[in-house]
Formats: C-alpha cells, structure tokens, sequence
C-alpha cells in the first residue's frame, strides 16, 4: 500500500466520515496541532529513562491519537445511521481523572510552588516544557475550533488537563535527574 493517494494535492482534506475541507481549515489545524503535541512527547520519551513515566506517555500518545480521531470528526459524523458509534474509542472523565492521579503522584514528592519556574532543565525536562506549550496550542484551536463547530467538552478539558500534568511531569523529571529549578523572580532580577 503506497502511503501518498495524490488527493490532497490542491489544498484539501478528507475528515473522518469522508467530507473533503482545506487542509486551512479551524478543523485541520486542531487535530494536526494535536499529532504535533504527540510527536514531542515521542521526542521527549526518548530523553527519559523512568519507566513509570514512559509508562504514562505511551498511554498519553494512545490517547491523543483518540482525541485527534474524535477531533477529525464532524458532530454530524459522530454517529453511524443505525446509532452506534462511528468511533471505536472517545475520550471520557475516566482519562481525565487518570491524569489527575498521576499528577496528585508526582506531586506530592515536588516542593510548593512559590514563584513561576522558568521553561529549561535538562534535555528531558525542557522537552516536557515544549510539549506543554504545544498543548496549550492545541486547546487553543479546539476552543477555537468548537466557536464555529460543536466539539464535545470532555476533548478540551482533557488537553487543558494534559497540560498541567505536563508542567508537573517536567517538574518531577527534574527532580529525578537532580536538575535546579530557575524561578522567575520579579525580586532578584
């Protein structure tokens, strides 16, 4: 099976459900955004060594691509004409809450924040930085996206979540790899 079809070549797209969009589209760029996310938790997995963790990010990665299948799909596709699911998997508070745990775990091993910390660390941390900010993006064209077309809450608030759990991973792994914390003072500058 050859992986190019030739059919986006004049700028459109196929969403999930067979409707043809610009590759411009509020759509595209919030499952596209969400493929990007996944690739730099690829890229940062392969800066950590803890298998708790990767554990998680594979999880993370196995997720996100649900959530990019759910955001590729029109609401009006959702659904097959006999009712059921066209979807095999959607994202549900049951993910949600898994992240939460995860972040009450890395959590209670951190020191309070007091001050805002500075994006860096090691390779591994700094990589997490990254991908949070990707997320941020993401959630951002999803918000945007459900402006003009219905996108089921549960998707947003998973990446808004995802997001935090980044932040407090990037934090974690810092820690793991004895790396100081840079704070942004407004104090000492």
């Amino acid at each position: 099976m050859k992986i190019y079809t030739k059919t986006g070549d004049k700028g459109e797209t196929a969403l999930y459900g067979g409707t043809r969009v610009s590759k411009a589209s509020a759509r595209v760029e919030s499952y596209g955004t969400i493929d990007e996310l996944n690739a730099f938790i690829g890229s940062a997995k392969s800066e950590i060594s803890d298998e708790k963790v990767l554990s998680q990010l594979k999880k993370i990665q196995f997720d996100l691509f649900t959530v990019g299948s759910e955001s590729a799909t029109p609401a009006d596709k959702m659904f097959l004409a006999n009712g059921n699911p066209r979807l095999p998997l959607t994202i549900s508070e049951k993910e949600i809450e898994e992240l939460e745990l995860w972040m009450d775990d890395f959590d209670k091993d951190l020191e309070p924040l007091q001050f805002f910390i500075l994006p860096g660390g090691g390779k591994a941390a700094t990589s997490l930085h990254v991908a949070r900010t990707v997320c941020r993006r993401a959630e951002r064209a999803l918000v945007f996206l459900n402006e003009t077309e219905e996108v089921r809450p549960e998707l947003i608030k998973y990446l808004n979540r995802l997001s935090d759990y980044l932040f407090i991973l990037a934090r974690y792994v810092s820690k793991l790899n004895d790396e100081v914390e840079e704070y942004w003072n407004p104090n000492n500058r």
